[in-house]
């Protein structure tokens, strides 16, 4: 995982879509897989959470001041 959110798979690992195409308000600084591993979460500085893959997106604090 990079700070612009570009994701880069080695062996099995699936890739779900990235970050690393958009403008980002904050870098991101923080990753996490579901737990059966076909899909993660990217969390940005300024708390903005983006989902990939099976993973639910609950919401986000980025947009807030």
């Amino acid at each position: 995982m990079a700070s612009d959110g570009g994701i880069f798979t080695f062996g099995d690992a699936g890739f779900y879509g990235s970050t690393g195409a958009i403008q980002l308000n904050a870098p991101i600084v923080g990753m996490a897989a579901t737990p059966d591993g076909k899909g993660y979460w990217l969390a940005a500085a300024d708390g903005g959470i983006f989902s990939f893959g099976d993973a639910t997106f609950y919401g986000s604090t980025g947009a807030s001041s």
